[in-house]
């Protein structure tokens, strides 16, 4: 069996879904594996490296596409919608794609690729099940977000992080507050207190009290109702207009109180909610910083625009959508081991085996046999559910 991996082409993205080490497994599994000449340049991943693990390089994405059963990619095309459209005509029925689709936001894309009868699996979809952990690209990209989003606060913020006491003086340490205490908000938590800052965490969750803790940060608790924060998957869910702004009205004496503040709350597949206003960044200390990592959709502060550097009210607001791609290196290695081990789970004596009842294939597949068989993007396409499968309650399993 072929497996093809091309260089990706959404602007700006520098990921790869494979790096030279995890090559040598699947070929040790029987796969051959052809990668695109220079796929993994921007990475830091020669040719002659993929090379030397077992691959084979090919000049020219065709001929990939053309060969590979299999296309590994970081971004399919709905995940990367413009570009992707060059890919998705190079696709042929019953070739298999994996990579990050965004099916929850463009369930269409999932459509228009079934419709090529393309089998399509999401590296969004993962369920949260201890099982499913070592393919979870969603937390080993959140891992590297949630550290460079404190690395940009700290190079915007006009303070040192750290306390010092020096001749002229003691320099105070900068207070963070990390909203949102998942992967990428635990891991802000984690790095903000290596460089030296006094850390505040809050979560809808009260379960995270513990982890925030234990990581030196000072778990901040509102007395609201949040009732079931996650859904089926194990994925924020929506909570309601009503429950974000008596969020906002008791978070606003907290956010006057740092430095810098790191947002972390994203729904998949919805709007960002808003959690902190242009009121609440008036009221924050002139110099202080924002760093929203939920500003693809929309962002968690009033006043974010994706991608860009505001300042309002002398806060400076940044909103970046892909920080992993700006640490390919790690963030490429990562993402090929969840990728690898979703592909090697599919895999039976050198060949696809996709079981529509086994719980990680049925989460993960969007589109197979010429239908989207995903519930949750069959509802978001207003299509009839597919009848179910022996034992198969159509949602993935809660996370154990």
């Amino acid at each position: 069996m072929i497996v093809g991996v091309c260089k990706e082409t959404f602007p700006g993205e520098r990921r790869v879904a494979l790096n030279p080490d995890v090559v040598s497994g699947l070929v040790k599994k029987g796969l051959e594996v052809h990668v695109e000449e220079g796929a993994g340049s921007e990475a830091g991943f020669t040719d002659a490296a993929y090379q030397a693990k077992g691959a084979k390089i090919v000049t020219g994405r065709e001929a990939v596409f053309a060969a590979a059963e299999v296309v590994l990619q970081v971004r399919t095309l709905g995940a990367n919608q413009e570009a992707g459209r060059t890919d998705a005509e190079l696709l042929r029925e019953g070739q298999v794609v994996i990579g990050f689709s965004d099916p929850l936001g463009s369930p269409q894309c999932a459509q228009e690729l079934a419709a090529r009868g393309v089998s399509e699996f999401s590296m969004e979809l993962i369920p949260r099940i201890t099982r499913a952990q070592s393919m979870d690209a969603l937390s080993s990209m959140a891992t590297i977000a949630g550290y460079k989003a404190v690395l940009l606060a700290a190079s915007e913020l006009p303070r040192m992080f750290p306390m010092s006491m020096t001749a002229a003086g003691t320099i105070a340490p900068a207070r963070v507050f990390v909203i949102g205490a998942g992967v990428a908000g635990l891991q802000a938590i984690a790095s903000a207190k290596r460089l030296g800052a006094v850390v505040s965490g809050y979560d809808v969750r009260p379960a995270v009290k513990e982890q925030v803790q234990s990581l030196g940060g000072k778990f901040v608790e509102m007395a609201l109702e949040a009732g079931e924060a996650e859904d089926q998957g194990g994925y924020a869910r929506e909570l309601g207009e009503d429950f974000y702004r008596q969020q906002r009205e008791l978070m606003t004496r907290v956010v006057a109180e740092h430095d810098v503040v790191v947002t972390t709350a994203a729904i998949p597949g919805k709007k960002s909610p808003v959690l902190i206003t242009g009121e609440m960044v008036k009221g924050m200390p002139p110099g202080s910083v924002i760093v929203d990592l939920a500003a693809e959709r929309g962002g968690n502060c009033e006043l974010t625009r994706a991608d860009e550097r505001v300042v309002e009210h002398g806060v400076t607001i940044l909103g970046p959508t892909n920080l992993p791609s700006t640490v390919p290196y790690h963030a490429s290695q990562m993402y090929a081991k969840n990728i690898t081990t979703l592909l090697l789970h599919l895999v039976k004596d050198g060949a696809l085996n996709i079981d529509p009842t086994e719980e990680i294939t049925a989460g993960t597949l969007v589109s197979h046999g010429g239908e989207v068989v995903n519930p949750r993007v069959r509802e978001l396409l207003g299509l009839a559910a597919l009848p179910a499968a022996a034992g198969d309650d159509g949602e993935p399993a809660k996370a154990e």
